[in-house]
């Protein structure tokens, strides 16, 4: 259903997104839901989630869904979006402490452009590496075993959030970016694509069925 409402909004405003993940795994060989990976992930480059973003306000069905974000939730942690069914519970355990919206949903992840420059690339993906502990030391402080890394954490969650979403948006808006990769900064790739993807996977899109619904898939999805 969330998937539906993405891909609504996204065809009639002329949007292009992916399916990603296991869910894109899953249209392409299963054509659906593969047995251990039960949620739901979209891709998109931040070019297309602004014009999202900005579709949503008036397009999406308020009453229903929730587009949760930095700037819709000021309680939310994580560095990609989600679109959440109103009415619903999901908690995660370790995570009810969080005052955000807990609805049902499906992950937006958002990729931008990352320098072409190799030092610069390390810069960038260190400093994403400390965002991404930041925003969940709300987290890490409580659930982590280890009594370092909880004090790290512990320490890293009496920063204020907007500190973490500031330094990130830099790093966003930065003019050092580049056309060569993309990358989803506050969520780990694989090590063997550790900076990013080439960007040429972002260019072409066509459909693909997943549970007898027609959705966007990138065209290169098998290199991918």
């Amino acid at each position: 259903e969330l998937l539906v409402e993405v891909d609504r909004i996204c065809r009639k405003n002329k949007i292009q997104y992916s399916l990603d993940g296991g869910t894109l795994l899953g249209a392409v060989r299963n054509g659906g839901f593969i047995p251990w990976d039960d949620d739901a992930d979209v891709m998109m480059t931040r070019s297309e989630y602004n014009r999202f973003y900005e579709m949503c306000k008036n397009d999406l069905d308020h009453d229903k869904y929730f587009l949760q974000e930095f700037r819709t939730d000021p309680e939310y942690r994580w560095g990609y979006s989600k679109l959440r069914k109103n009415g619903t519970v999901f908690l995660r355990e370790g995570q009810e402490h969080i005052k955000c919206n807990t609805g049902v949903c499906i992950d937006i992840f958002i990729f931008d452009k990352v320098p072409n420059n190799i030092l610069l690339r390390e810069i960038q993906w260190v400093s994403c590496f400390i965002i991404r502990k930041g925003l969940y030391s709300v987290v890490g402080r409580n659930v982590e075993k280890r009594n370092i890394a909880s004090l790290i954490y512990m320490i890293m969650g009496r920063v204020p959030r907007s500190f973490w979403v500031g330094w990130l948006n830099r790093i966003i808006n930065s003019e050092f970016v580049g056309n060569e990769l993309m990358s989803h900064f506050t969520y780990p790739n694989r090590k063997s694509m550790r900076y990013g993807f080439t960007t040429d996977y972002y260019k072409e899109y066509e459909d693909c069925y997943f549970e007898n619904q027609r959705f966007m898939v990138i065209k290169n999805y098998d290199k991918y």
